[in-house]
């Protein structure tokens, strides 16, 4: 098991060697591909011990962290400079193909455990979460080019798809806490568990698919059934609707930014999260359904 990931691993390792090299020799000096360096070359010690007594785990979680280190600064590249129309696209897929990569080598590995047992949720989250926000990012940007929105608008549509898709599956890792299953000091902080409110990320990224929703039914109309494929599973009642194979803009939407608003406004009030574009968005989703 250990000799299948070292060898899997092996094989991706010079490829990350050489996208280091490259950025750096472009002058990319950030502090997360100094820590991408230093951890690949760890890494790479770490392949050549003993395969029997090397956690093959430990290899997969490092060079994950590894691609989220280099990708990180290629995706600030990218915002810096404003998504450039002749060269972003192939670039985003590109970084949303490396961003995918760990969890295809775990597939790789015939590790006899799940996705979670093998990087943990923190990690499979971060992955999600990077893809899906790199896609809302190009999208709010791409949007704003008329031109190019008129003669893309199948692009676009599934630009949003798929983006939502990443941002939904970053919110079902994780089961929401029920109330009796611990006890808790602090009672807000249990009851944000209770709604599935792990971090601020969890509560962006309910905004973020609020949004694209909203793209997605201004730009490019209404879903036609069968366009597009879900997951199937689903951890909360909230998901359910999400297990057919259509995904609805205006109900995906209404249901995100609905819990979104209900969270801000009650148990994260005070904490500056700002709701008034969600409820401009939740009218705009009211009005198409009539």
């Amino acid at each position: 098991m250990a000799g299948t990931a070292v060898v899997a691993l092996r094989q991706r390792l010079a490829g990350l060697g050489r996208r280091l090299e490259r950025l750096r020799g472009a002058g990319g000096d950030d502090a997360f591909l100094v820590k991408g360096a230093i951890s690949l070359e760890k890494l790479k010690e770490l392949c050549k011990e003993d395969k029997e007594t090397v956690n093959p785990s430990n290899l997969l979680q490092l060079y994950t962290q590894i691609v989220l280190d280099i990708t990180y600064f290629e995706e600030n590249q990218l915002v810096d400079e404003d998504f450039p129309e002749d060269s972003s696209l192939q670039r985003v897929k590109e970084l949303i193909s490396i961003l995918s990569e760990p969890e295809v080598l775990v597939k790789e590995s015939n590790m006899h455990q799940d996705l979670i047992g093998v990087l943990g949720t923190e990690l499979l989250e971060c992955l999600s979460w990077r893809r899906g926000a790199l896609l809302y990012m190009y999208c709010h940007t791409v949007k704003e080019r008329g031109c190019w929105l008129t003669e893309n608008t199948d692009l676009f549509k599934q630009c949003l798809n798929d983006g939502i898709h990443y941002l939904l599956k970053m919110l079902r890792f994780r089961y929401p806490t029920r109330l009796n299953d611990v006890s808790f000091q602090d009672t807000d902080t249990a009851r944000l568990l209770s709604e599935g409110i792990f971090s601020d990320t969890h509560v962006l990224a309910m905004m973020y698919i609020g949004e694209m929703c909203y793209w997605g039914l201004k730009h490019c109309g209404e879903e036609k059934p069968g366009t597009h494929e879900m997951d199937s599973e689903s951890n909360t009642e909230l998901y359910c609707s999400l297990q057919r194979a259509v995904l609805d803009f205006r109900e995906v939407g209404e249901k995100m930014l609905m819990k979104y608003v209900a969270v801000c406004e009650g148990l994260l009030k005070g904490q500056d999260w700002n709701t008034a574009n969600a409820k401009l968005i939740l009218d705009y989703f009211k009005k198409f359904h009539s």
